[in-house]
């Protein structure tokens, strides 16, 4: 009986919320939808579900829960250090423009970042153009993105430089990306379980820190879907904690794979 509840649950969870639960090992759903049972006092699945199904504010609360998002300016600094010294640098060189694509955003701190970095690396030269196109699945992590408000801990691995040039201080002690950052920034909504990527044409698709709680084979599914998507040449970017799996040595080649930077082969 529990299992049927539970896969009525996660029916609505797909209905209601737009996740695709067979994205997620259903062992983390389960953590997840416990946590949020604990803090409504319900006990089973059945329960719970009348209680997301007829409550906004609850599914809010379980995609929130779901979609963890933790995240920083310059986050992982060998791989931004690398992407500003080497990478868009390059891409500049042989084209004059790049654009790129930060898939699973969350509150903006990677695009930003990366606005930041091609900013300083282009402002004297006026012919190159820098698109960077941010998505995410959370309808209200991309409104917080949009806003762009950020509190000084999400700055700490900025210099006082950048922090003066890109942001501006408001009340609270918070700090607001400046308007030359937003313009090089286009939040969309997309769900990376679509098998469409958000933009096509790309020099660089950074999914770093969002396939954590994924399946091996929708990691692997992801990482397909990206290759046509980038130019020959192209960097995809993956996160620290993440690996390339053997099916997708003959689309991808190490750039460095340490970082888990790589090449489109």
């Amino acid at each position: 009986m529990e299992d049927n509840d539970f896969l009525l649950l996660k029916r609505s969870i797909e209905r209601l919320l737009a996740i695709q639960c067979g994205s997620y090992k259903e062992d983390y759903i389960k953590r997840r939808v416990l946590s949020r049972m604990r803090i409504r006092g319900k006990e089973n699945y059945k329960d719970y579900n009348t209680v997301l199904v007829a409550e906004k504010d609850e599914q809010e609360a379980l995609r929130n829960a779901l979609t963890i998002n933790v995240t920083k300016f310059w986050r992982d600094k060998e791989v931004f250090d690398l992407i500003k010294s080497d990478i868009i640098p390059d891409i500049i060189r042989r084209k004059g423009k790049a654009r790129i694509w930060s898939a699973g955003c969350s509150t903006g701190e990677e695009p930003y970042t990366l606005a930041l970095i091609a900013y300083d690396l282009t402002r004297l030269k006026p012919d190159s153009q820098v698109t960077i196109y941010a998505t995410d699945i959370d309808r209200e992590v991309l409104k917080k993105a949009k806003e762009g408000i950020y509190d000084s801990k999400s700055l700490e691995n900025l210099s006082e430089g950048q922090i003066r040039r890109h942001f501006t201080q408001i009340e609270d002690g918070k700090f607001q990306v400046k308007q030359h950052l937003k313009d090089m920034v286009r939040f969309s909504w997309h769900d990376l379980m679509s098998g469409k990527p958000a933009a096509n044409y790309l020099d660089i698709v950074t999914c770093r820190n969002v396939t954590i709680y994924f399946t091996e084979q929708q990691k692997n599914d992801l990482a397909k879907m990206f290759h046509p998507a980038l130019v020959m040449d192209g960097y995809y970017i993956m996160g620290k904690t993440e690996f390339m799996a053997r099916e997708l040595e003959s689309l991808y080649k190490p750039y460095n794979a340490l970082q888990k930077i790589y090449k489109k082969a």
